[in-house]
């Protein structure tokens, strides 16, 4: 036995490949071919292994521009009046909506537009981000690196950084199905509770509005809680006029008159969904009685209608000579006559 360890080794012995090329197919089947365990070695390091990481990019990048291609499609589609039902805002896809049974042509298309290419962009960065994590660590796995420690670091690593970054994965996710139910875009006049005005940029983060008086505001998306907008589908204006204790129906024939004017207007005739109508007597106070008026209008023209509409009235009422009556039934305090002398109560005037 000693004398068997102390022979030296036969040098026709052939000798065998490693672990790693028994365990390959290729490098097997070309040391079965060759009988030569270095070429098999070395075409499996110098040869196969690049061949491989290099099919593994080309696959990845292959399934990159499908899925790219994919949803560049279905953004541009989004322009039309048939569009796929994730694209949809929230209120076209429910049946018992309103806008449900509208129009599809009434749609904003730019908007639409818009909040397409946004959800597209989302989606092209989310696939580029996946697809190349998976390629990145197929590529480690041929180069015999052990995964399993860093998918675990990985795993502690989120679970850390979702503790520290609550805040910011709430804001990106309400960012997000802010998006795909389109409650708001770029050019609404939205009502956020603390900020009023219209939406200047809508991120993903950030939404940034800037109100009456021009001070721009940024929200953090997980921080809205409510949303109004006053730029979607059609509005209602409603305008109350009081007109004291002038006659009811004198007063209301005078402002249908002067409606009816409004809503004639060439500049303005295209912003009525329904014809304005002056419903009647809504309340009585001290000053007498206030009537009414309502216009059911697009979201763009309901400013204009309702500045208008206000004006017409104003006017009407004004050369119908029921200004003055509301007027002559108030009462205003008369200064106090010198050295107390006279009559220091209140009267008409």
């Amino acid at each position: 036995m000693i004398a068997a360890l102390l022979a030296e080794p036969d040098p026709t012995t052939t000798p065998t490949v490693g672990v790693d090329c028994r365990m390959d197919t290729v490098c097997k089947q070309i040391y079965d071919i060759t009988g030569n365990a270095w070429f098999a070695e070395s075409s499996f390091w110098i040869l196969v292994k690049p061949l491989r990481i290099i099919l593994i990019l080309l696959i990845a990048l292959l399934i990159r521009w499908a899925a790219h291609r994919m949803i560049s499609r279905l953004v541009r589609t989004s322009a039309h009046a048939s569009v796929p039902a994730i694209l949809r805002p929230l209120r076209e896809r429910i049946p018992s909506a309103p806008a449900a049974t509208a129009d599809p042509s009434a749609v904003v298309p730019e908007r639409r537009r818009q909040r397409a290419e946004a959800i597209g962009s989302v989606l092209r960065n989310t696939v580029t981000a996946v697809v190349f994590a998976i390629a990145v660590l197929l590529i480690l796995s041929e180069l015999n690196f052990n995964l399993a420690p860093l998918i675990a670091s990985a795993g502690i690593a989120g679970v850390a950084l979702g503790f520290g970054a609550q805040s910011l994965v709430k804001d990106v996710l309400s960012g997000i199905f802010m998006l795909l139910e389109d409650q708001y875009g770029v050019g609404d006049t939205v009502d956020l509770g603390e900020a009023t005005g219209i939406v200047e940029a809508v991120g993903l983060r950030i939404t940034t509005v800037r109100d009456a008086r021009g001070v721009l505001w940024y929200i953090r998306n997980g921080e809205i809680i409510r949303v109004g907008n006053k730029s979607q589908g059609w509005a209602l204006v409603i305008v109350d006029m009081p007109i004291g204790y002038a006659g009811v129906e004198e007063a209301t024939s005078v402002m249908r008159a002067a409606a009816a004017e409004v809503a004639e207007d060439p500049d303005l005739a295209a912003h009525f969904v329904e014809p304005p109508d002056v419903l009647g007597v809504e309340q009585v106070t001290v000053d007498g009685a206030v009537i009414r008026t309502i216009a059911k209008t697009t979201a763009d023209g309901q400013f204009d209608v309702g500045r208008e509409l206000r004006r017409r009235l104003s006017e009407a009422l004004d050369a119908s000579g029921i200004t003055a009556r509301i007027a002559a039934t108030r009462m205003f305090p008369r200064p106090a006559a010198p050295n107390g002398e006279g009559d220091t109560r209140g009267g008409a005037t």
